[in-house]
């Protein structure tokens, strides 16, 4: 059957509907609290066994004898390539299924190949392993996010999804402080392992403890009482690629994540061969960083778009425009910083404002499609953002990086993530382009 496009006239109109002030009904309760924490939960452990590659990279590097390109084709294109491209077929499954019980399994699945990563003995056992933790956690995010848009009241999405969304900052940071302390004091195998086991643990936590929540049911009475049916597959994704609003979104999370995956990817890296920082300081200064910056970018976006997209609805694209336009003379700062300790202090502004885009991109994303299609619009949206910016950022580095070392052996690190300011550019053109046309759109 052809599915109608939630389109933003539409959401607009729900809104004046439900009226002005918040009401009781919109109000979180105890029990969707817990949901939102058990789904930040495991985004932690998401993001945690993610960033552990990029976090371990110099004992990595020194045990299993791989270049820079070898490390950022495994922490972008091999992973990217079962991350971005199994989501699809795990998002349709999931809006036509138990979402709670799709992501339980995924959990697992990616937590086990986390562990087997701390098994790895050579270059292409690492390769599979990591693939294995992508095809895994493909299933975890777009479900979350739908469960999320379902639990919540529209107007209580922004907070929502800010909250959630502080599971990179977390998960990266306790993933430096763990990791990179178990690595100095142990062996970085036992890293992946350790983690790995506690993510099979949230697997049944998970299972036991969320209920999947009615499709459409906090988004008004006319949202609820509209005929819904499955989503079919090419409809969604025919619908998703022939609307330039949810293009747009996914496009300019895209170019954001080109910047923020090339530099995560090889942070530590950077810091401790070209800045001189230590493994345990690192495990310190370095996570301490990236939890407040990233923690602060997501809050406060969440923030942002719930005070000001009822007034316009341009607020979900030029909330993060101004953002990323502020953070370019803190990124070029930190990479040109005479030590790490003035790096690390540069670094923290471009921490949070790189992460403004996350939150309004998905609620906008989510609240322009129907119920029924929340999940795979949401995998779509991750398919674009994630293969160009998870895919494509770390692999751009690691052979710029490999490029350069020949003329510039002391600093070729520095000069390839210094090659990444254009995307900045890019990415506030595209969405000064959403903002026009929600404008107009709202216009119409």
């Amino acid at each position: 059957m052809t599915i109608a496009p939630f389109t933003s006239t539409e959401g607009l109109d729900l809104i004046a509907v439900e009226g002005g002030a918040m009401t009781a009904h919109e109000r979180p309760s105890v029990r969707e609290w817990i949901v939102l924490l058990t789904l930040l939960t495991v985004y932690v452990l998401n993001f945690l066994d993610r960033s552990l590659l990029s976090i371990l990279a110099k004992p990595i590097q020194d045990d299993l004898h791989i270049s820079d390109s070898q490390l950022g084709l495994i922490g972008g294109l091999y992973f990217a390539l079962f991350y971005c491209f199994i989501a699809i077929p795990v998002g349709w499954l999931a809006d036509r299924s138990n979402r709670v019980h799709i992501l339980s399994l995924a959990c697992a699945v990616w937590s086990a190949a986390t562990m087997c990563c701390g098994f790895a003995a050579s270059y292409p056992q690492l390769v599979a392993a990591r693939m294995l933790v992508g095809f895994g956690e493909a299933g975890g995010v777009p479900p979350s996010y739908a469960i999320i848009t379902d639990t919540f009241a529209p107007r209580r999405r922004g907070m929502a999804f800010g909250i959630y969304n502080l599971g990179p900052g977390i998960g990266a940071g306790l993933g430096i402080a763990f990791g990179a302390t178990i690595a100095a004091s142990f062996d970085w195998r036992y890293a992946f392992i350790g983690i790995g086991a506690i993510g099979l643990v949230a697997a049944l936590l998970v299972f036991f403890i969320i209920r999947d929540p009615v499709r459409g049911g906090k988004d008004g009475p006319r949202a609820v009482a509209r005929p819904q049916g499955k989503a079919g597959f090419f409809a969604t994704a025919a619908m998703f690629f022939s609307r330039p609003v949810l293009l747009l979104a996914a496009l300019g999370s895209g170019a954001t994540q080109f910047i923020t995956y090339g530099l995560g990817n090889f942070a530590t890296l950077f810091l401790m061969r070209e800045k001189g920082m230590t493994l345990r300081e690192v495990a310190v200064w370095y996570a301490i960083v990236v939890v407040i910056g990233m923690g602060t970018g997501m809050i406060v976006s969440g923030r942002v778009i719930d005070r000001f997209v009822g007034r316009s609805r341009q607020a979900y694209a030029l909330v993060p425009a101004a953002s990323l336009t502020l953070a370019i003379p803190f990124y070029l700062g930190f990479l040109w910083a005479p030590g790490w300790p003035l790096a690390l202090a540069l670094l923290l502004p471009p921490m949070a404002l790189n992460f403004f885009y996350l939150s309004p991109s998905i609620a906008l994303v989510q609240e322009e499609v129907r119920p029924d299609q929340r999940v795979m619009a949401g995998a779509l949206y991750l398919l674009v953002m994630n293969f160009i910016g998870l895919g494509l950022g770390p692999t751009y580095v690691g052979a710029a990086s490999d490029y350069l070392r020949a003329s510039h052996p002391a600093n070729s690190l520095q000069i390839a993530l210094c090659t990444l300011t254009p995307f900045y550019i890019i990415a506030i053109l595209l969405f000064l382009w959403l903002a026009r046309l929600l404008k107009r759109e709202a216009k119409a």
